[in-house]
């Protein structure tokens, strides 16, 4: 009976979603906009003083989609009204239902539970130290391995996933050094490249999808132009990363005997609970693997979404310790689902007070400014745009008002939006899901990151990757 009610409420939420998205749009005065944008930015600013005001980001952007939803409820700018359900049947929903990007939420929970579950057969201990060993204890040559991995995971995967599995993996490795004092380093370089692999294939990312959909950008063609550039950039990251966090190459031959002594000690087996739960997880993670990587070209996955297949998965895991469910449930971190679920909330009312339009209109402006200074302007503005708020809208916005440019767009403006949408993200901890994961990975762990604590080691890397954008734009558009 809870399972029916669960798949009927799901059933509700999306088709009041289509609904809704069908509806006319309203006509917003200036003021209106003018005023939900200071809203947007007041939530922002609370975010970067998170912590002289004592309160946890849930706590801020909960306040924040309570004033929007009531002053979009206020001033009628919200699509209140019945909708049609799968039967036909008309019935009434909340507005913030379908404001939340439930498919997020759900590759969230369940990339958490099968993580969790995963990490218990042993099976992430086993990689982590594999790799360690591997690497003969050398942080730098961990921290390629994992950069790597991140890259990688985040091109086939999803990002939030990526970081979730790699993010596990290199707690266990660095714990079994004993160089937690370089956790910091390894997770916020990891986070940043999610960023940076979501660019390397169409599928790789939501924007990337909405974008080269309208642009009519063939899939090898994407990854044939996108593949230098993350190369580039993730190698840039990489050596950034390193210089700055202090995470170098053993070069004295103490330092490797001694690395080669401790690494010699550990075992990877230690911490298999059994070989048959072993075995059924490595099945799992492939499969996981497989049907992340393959969902957008099965078409019953591709219905189903990515949410639908990192639920099922932490399903099945879970089976193999029905008796521990309880606890599995209790570890998922409901602080982030709470801040990701105000926080689609406070977006979609920008959305309906058209703050997102306005922002949009105004970046497109710039396009004006001739065929290399437009689409570098674009870059810039709309990496700026989406660090503060959902690059799926923003980019699904530029997008459809570049389509109707026509010819007046070049592919140089249609990249300008692609490498802008991704790679803004890293500026701020709030300007990509990965980000936020990375963060909240840091926080497990007793590592406190404020929002200005995050803008201040980010912001290097992220100006770093947009330069090299910059150069990559210029040189297409010459």
């Amino acid at each position: 009976m809870k399972l029916k009610s669960t798949i009927l409420t799901a059933c509700f939420c999306l088709q009041a979603t289509v609904s809704q998205a069908a509806e006319t749009v309203h006509t917003t005065d200036a003021s209106i906009t003018i005023m939900f944008a200071c809203i947007l930015a007041a939530m922002i600013l609370c975010l970067a003083m998170e912590e002289k005001l004592h309160a946890k980001k849930s706590l801020i952007t909960g306040c924040f989609a309570i004033v929007s939803l009531l002053a979009g409820a206020a001033l009628d700018l919200l699509p209140f009204g019945p909708v049609l359900n799968v039967f036909g049947e008309s019935i009434r929903i909340p507005v913030y239902i379908p404001a939340v990007d439930w498919e997020v939420i759900a590759i969230i929970v369940g990339a958490s539970i099968f993580v969790d579950v995963t990490s218990k057969s042993g099976l992430f201990s086993w990689i982590a130290i594999k790799l360690t060993k591997t690497s003969a204890g050398d942080p730098f040559k961990l921290l390629i391995f994992y950069g790597v991995m991140t890259v990688l995971f985040s091109a086939v995967l999803n990002n939030v996933t990526a970081m979730i599995i790699i993010g596990s993996l290199t707690g266990v490795s660095l714990n079994k050094l004993g160089h937690n004092d370089k956790l910091l380093g390894f997770l916020l370089i990891e986070g940043l490249l999610t960023n940076v692999g979501g660019l390397l294939t169409l599928i790789s990312s939501v924007p990337n999808i909405i974008v080269g959909n309208l642009a009519g950008i063939a899939f090898i063609d994407f990854f044939l132009y996108s593949a230098p550039y993350v190369f580039i950039a993730s190698a840039l990251t990489l050596w950034l990363g390193a210089s700055l966090f202090g995470i170098r190459r053993l070069t004295t031959e103490t330092e490797k005997v001694e690395a080669a002594r401790q690494v010699s000690s550990f075992d990877e087996n230690d911490g298999i609970a059994g070989k048959a739960v072993f075995r059924y997880s490595i099945v799992l993670f492939v499969l996981l693997i497989l049907a992340f990587s393959l969902q957008s070209v099965i078409p019953l996955l591709d219905e189903l979404g990515m949410g639908f297949v990192a639920l099922m998965f932490a399903f099945i895991a879970l089976l193999r310790f029905r008796n521990d469910v309880n606890e599995f449930y209790a570890n998922i971190d409901w602080d982030l689902i709470f801040f990701f679920v105000t926080l689609f909330m406070v977006i979609n009312v920008m959305e309906h007070a058209r703050v997102l339009e306005a922002i949009g209109v105004g970046i497109v402006m710039l396009t004006e400014l001739g065929p290399k200074a437009g689409p570098l302007a674009l870059l810039w503005s709309s990496a700026l745009a989406s660090s503060v708020t959902d690059n799926i809208p923003l980019a699904a916005m530029l997008g459809k008002i570049l389509f109707q440019l026509g010819e007046q767009t070049t592919a140089a403006h249609w990249w300008s939006v692609i490498f802008g949408s991704n790679l803004g993200g890293n500026i701020t901890p709030i300007g990509s899901a990965s980000t936020v994961v990375a963060v909240t990975v840091l926080h497990k762990f007793g590592i406190r990151l404020s929002f200005l604590e995050f803008v201040s080691k980010a912001f290097i890397f992220a100006l770093a990757q947009l330069i090299l954008a910059t150069g990559y734009i210029l040189v297409m558009s010459s």
